[in-house]
């Protein structure tokens, strides 16, 4: 039998070389925020794992449009899909494909939730509603703020409280939003990201004390502290006022699964972050210093740092769940849901890293002033856990969107071939139970075909640079959604092949031997022999812990 595996890769990369080009709900996620000089290439960059059980993963898109005075817009629950109402659309609306839009700004998320009973029944605009009307509406990230907070106060806030990601070429920004309760609008901060700082959130509201004074960099809803007063959430002096602790109050949950994440990720790039472990261990909750909103990091990261972050799951760390029993066989680094079980009459939970099975889809927005708009913009898109996929370019001036990430090519309940979301999942779902004999090979791949991307980007974009020179807008966008559809095309394709090649060669708990990419054979062309390489040392530790001389052999 021959291997076949490293001729398709070839083949994939060949096919590449040729050219010389989702926004949904989620409740449980991790974006991360790179500033401009805190990038190896001058990029801005945000990232979004959208972490949750059921969801369909999808690339949505939205053309640029025209409206005529008095159109509305009906606004549906991105969560529920439940009807919320109608608000007049905007005269002009920018196109947007996934979480970016053709001039450059990104919008991302992670729910904090917060005070339950801020939450308003009678609001008109959900979150997902808010970003999509922000990307639509904006040409900077400012401006998105500005449209996203007028919207809320004139319509209301339907959703808990949220952290947004919001960035352009420029700048990048955390806004974190919760609603009144019974009061239409929503009270919100807005803070800059220095541009030689890198920040993250997840699930947790991350602003505390901000400047007040600093108008450039900072801006917030004028009742911001008095609403808080009001509600008794806060009683000290506005230089103390901490938009986390009044509205989103710590607990086990927040600190433990949601802040060891962001520590998780400032710790692979910031010098010192073992002070801040007492911060994220739930064990000193009102006791420990909490991590600043942002850092310097020690270096500058590229777009391969800010992927590959996007894959961490406490390797290395205190709460590295690798080397337990409860990583099985194979050492995986993923538990089954849920986080906390019960054994005995007593609770325990596993941890939660930032790289998890439920990502429905995972981005990183990639935003550059040293291009033209619509080639600076990339959008790096994925289905499901982003440990386990390539992230693909989709250039945000792109105008159709791969059929293998498209809306209606399937859903979650309905498997296809054609669909990036089931064929990586089924990947996935081989891996998962024997991670440390299939990863490996996964992971080959996988880098092998993202550096193919990241080592033909400069390429396609000085030709897609030389058809804007010459005043071509639309064979810009053509080049550059043809692009970003072959890529994603060629992706499922060697997915395919990945998934085969893993089943004959892993079989039955086995390994089949290979030379030089091919399966071995016998002199009778009969397939060789398999290995059968059992458990390794640490696992026969656990074994005979557990069992002691049941199994010893007289």
């Amino acid at each position: 039998m021959k291997n076949t595996l490293t001729n398709k890769i070839a083949a994939a990369l060949l096919t590449l070389s040729a050219w010389t080009a989702a926004m949904t709900d989620a409740d449980a996620c991790t974006s991360f925020l790179v500033g401009k000089n805190a990038s190896s290439d001058g990029s801005t960059f945000i990232t979004y794992n959208a972490d949750d059980y059921g969801m369909y993963g999808r690339l949505l898109y939205y053309p640029a449009a025209r409206h005529p005075k008095g159109a509305m817009r009906r606004i549906v629950d991105g969560d529920t899909n439940h009807y919320l109402g109608e608000i007049p659309e905007a005269e002009e609306t920018y196109s947007v494909i996934g979480n970016i839009n053709e001039y450059q700004v990104a919008i991302t998320e992670t729910t904090f939730g917060g005070r339950h009973e801020l939450a308003d029944t009678t609001g008109t605009i959900d979150y997902v509603s808010l970003m999509a009307l922000g990307l639509q509406r904006a040409r900077t990230a400012r401006e998105a703020i500005r449209v996203m907070t007028s919207l809320v106060e004139k319509y209301g806030y339907a959703s808990e409280g949220e952290s947004f990601s919001i960035a352009d070429p420029e700048e990048v920004w955390i806004m974190e939003m919760i609603g009144k309760g019974n009061e239409k609008g929503a009270v919100w901060v807005a803070v800059r990201i220095p541009d030689d700082c890198i920040a993250a959130h997840a699930n947790q509201s991350r602003i505390h004390r901000f400047n007040m004074k600093d108008k450039q960099n900072v801006m917030y809803s004028k009742d911001v502290i008095s609403f808080a007063r009001k509600k008794g959430y806060f009683n000290g002096k506005d230089a103390d006022f901490s938009f986390a602790d009044a509205y989103a109050p710590a607990d086990f949950s927040a600190v433990r699964f949601c802040e060891a994440r962001v520590w998780s990720f400032y710790n692979k790039w910031v010098e010192g972050m073992d002070k801040y472990l007492d911060s994220v261990d739930g064990k000193h909750i009102g006791s420990a210093e909490p991590m600043p909103l942002y850092f310097k990091p020690k270096q500058r990261l590229s777009l391969r740092d800010v992927i590959d972050s996007n894959r961490d799951h406490y390797e290395g760390t205190p709460f590295d769940i690798t080397h337990d029993a409860g990583a099985g066989v194979y050492g995986a680094p993923y538990r089954p849901t849920p986080l906390v079980w019960e054994y005995k009459g007593k609770k325990y939970f596993n941890e939660r890293p930032i790289s998890t099975q439920q990502t429905g889809f995972t981005v990183v927005a990639q935003m550059r002033a040293s291009l033209p708009r619509q080639i600076g913009g990339v959008l790096w898109f994925g289905n499901d856990d982003p440990n386990m996929v390539a992230y693909t370019p989709v250039y945000c001036c792109a105008d159709r969107v791969p059929e293998c990430y498209a809306d209606g090519t399937a859903d979650a309940v309905t498997f296809s071939w054609k669909s990036a979301f089931w064929v990586c999942n089924w990947v996935a779902n081989m891996v998962y139970p024997r991670y440390s004999q299939l990863f490996p090979s996964l992971k080959a791949v996988r880098d092998e075909l993202q550096d193919s991307y990241s080592a033909r980007q400069s390429e396609i974009e000085k030709k897609a640079g030389e058809l804007y020179s010459a005043e071509a807008p639309e064979q810009v966008r053509k080049y550059l959604t043809d692009y970003s559809v072959e890529c994603a095309q060629s992706m499922l394709n060697l997915w395919k092949e990945l998934g085969e090649y893993l089943i004959v060669k892993y079989n039955d708990q086995t390994v089949k031997p290979e030379e030089n990419g091919h399966f071995l054979c016998t002199p009778d062309n009969l397939g060789e022999r398999p290995l059968r390489p059992g458990f390794d040392e640490r696992y026969k530790e656990i074994i005979i812990r557990e069992t002691g001389d049941k199994y010893l052999v007289p």
